[in-house]
């Protein structure tokens, strides 16, 4: 057996155990008693226009043609619906030719990775990170370099950056709005970080790519606007999926968007199509790539997500717990009353509530709360997590 493999599937991701925990706990106590926080599975429908489409599609279309082998990189006419909602949306060049359909951001993620990266590169990211970018860069043969955050703000620290690159850096990873922390890394900080990239990819005489990883574009609150990074750093590539967006987190839809005035933008293009190719990741679904080109600029109801972080952050600071506030995804990022945030989740689940420690996240003594639940479970959650401050003799301020 492949040794690598084998020990990712002998063990499911922190996030994904505890999911599976939950299961197993609400068939013993009922759903309704348990707490779950632990996946970011959006609670709110998809919009109308979603359904009302899909119905369209089943109804009018031919089946050969709206179940069939699209091409490879997938539709063109989808492609091209894409690349005009980023050219008239963000007011950036944008092509058809430079867009790959994918089964989600993970795909996009994995295709861009493998298709930058050779054995022996890094790739930087900042904590805290998805737990994932440590498998996806492995994967494509890269080491990833997590570099701390600035702790009050989670921005990123922008001189740990500049030391940290070097010759085998090949990439830079982002992801804002960011899991977990929620944060929005703000225009200033991508303008420095631009910056840096330029004058290192100039003193190593190669391009340093940046990767952004946008699942969480739109689900900003209070006016936030999240920069498109291809406006401020030509050698972008856009990891996008409508998972969030459109709450369809299970069906697998997203795309890799390279800009068109990168270097060697289309090696580079034909890199992402060579390794889709190559992890068996060609033609994403087909029904959902028609829709989505129906269905630019639609958003589920983001309202509702902010209403539950207004809830619970106002809560649990209430309550004596410490974060930094959001400004967009759903998830809180919320410091552990002691510093083993595991035993902090364990002691959590006494009460039945269900969060995921930071450590995966390279983020120790902290916790990821996703509140993308519907607001009953928050309100009957409150005196569980009030229980749980007590237990730590946290400031009530009540």
């Amino acid at each position: 057996m492949n040794q690598r493999m084998l020990g990712l599937g002998s063990r499911r991701s922190v996030i994904r155990e505890i999911f599976e925990f939950g299961k197993k706990r609400a068939a013993e106590i009922g759903a309704e008693n348990v707490y779950d926080f632990s996946l970011g599975n959006p609670s709110v429908e998809p919009p109308q226009i979603v359904t009302d489409t899909l119905q369209q599609l089943l109804r009018d279309e031919e089946p050969t043609a709206l179940h069939g082998y699209t091409s490879a990189q997938g539709d063109a006419a989808v492609r091209e619906a894409i690349a005009g909602y980023i050219r008239k949306t963000h007011g950036v060049e944008a092509d058809a030719n430079y867009i790959y359909m994918t089964c989600g951001a993970a795909a996009s993620l994995t295709i861009s990775l493998s298709a930058i990266c050779v054995p022996g590169d890094e790739v930087i990211t900042f904590a805290p990170y998805f737990t994932e970018y440590k498998v996806f860069s492995e994967t494509a043969g890269a080491k990833l370099i997590a570099l701390d955050s600035d702790p009050d703000t989670f921005q990123i620290d922008l001189y740990k950056l500049e030391e940290a690159i070097n010759e085998r850096t090949a990439a830079v990873l982002i992801n804002s709005p960011n899991n977990p922390s929620g944060v929005v890394y703000r225009e200033e900080t991508i303008i420095r970080l631009a910056q840096i990239l330029r004058n290192k990819s100039a003193q190593f005489g190669k391009t340093i790519y940046l990767i952004t990883d946008e699942p969480y574009r739109e689900l900003v609150y209070g006016g936030v606007t999240v920069p498109y990074l291809t406006k401020y750093y030509p050698h972008t590539v856009v990891c996008y999926s409508y998972s969030k967006s459109l709450s369809l987190p299970g069906e697998r839809i997203g795309y890799v968007f390279v800009n068109p005035s990168a270097d060697h933008a289309k090696e580079l293009y034909l890199a992402v199509c060579g390794a889709g190719r190559a992890l068996g990741y060609v033609c994403a679904p087909s029904l959902f790539q028609k829709m989505i080109a129906r269905c630019q600029g639609v958003t589920s109801d983001v309202s509702v997500y902010e209403r539950n972080r207004d809830l619970l952050a106002g809560a649990l600071t209430q309550y004596g717990f410490s974060c930094v506030r959001p400004d967009g995804a759903f998830y809180l990022f919320v410091r552990s009353p002691e510093p083993d945030a595991n035993a902090f989740c364990e002691r959590a689940k006494q009460f039945n509530l269900l969060l995921v420690p930071g450590d995966d996240f390279g983020c120790k003594g902290y916790v990821r709360i996703a509140y993308c639940v519907s607001p009953a479970m928050i309100e009957r959650s409150l005196p569980s997590f009030k229980k749980l401050a007590e237990e730590y003799n946290l400031k009530d301020c009540e």
